[in-house]
């Protein structure tokens, strides 16, 4: 299993590329897959970082080298793959 890595500054990827079923302030039905959070600060930073409000998706993602790729780039895109792949068949 790899093991978890801190957050690169500034990526924001996992902010972007994943849909989120769950409620988050300001978006009451979630977000779509390739949407920004409204919670994602200029700076590319979470405002609910370490609050309750925080969905339950977001902390309990950890980043890894496969996921993160090289740069913020390659993690949209890979995590922009990995949404694709795993989204329900309509």
């Amino acid at each position: 299993m790899e093991s978890a890595l801190p957050c690169r500054s500034g990526c924001a990827a996992c902010c972007i590329a994943p849909s989120i079923s769950s409620p988050i302030p300001g978006m009451p039905a979630g977000k779509p897959a390739g949407v920004p959070c409204v919670q994602l600060r200029p700076d590319r930073s979470c405002a609910l970082f370490g609050s309750p409000e925080r969905p339950a998706v977001c902390g309990a993602l950890r980043p890894t080298a496969s996921m993160c790729g090289r740069d913020a780039a390659e993690a949209l895109a890979g995590l922009a793959a990995l949404e694709a792949a795993t989204a329900p068949a309509r």
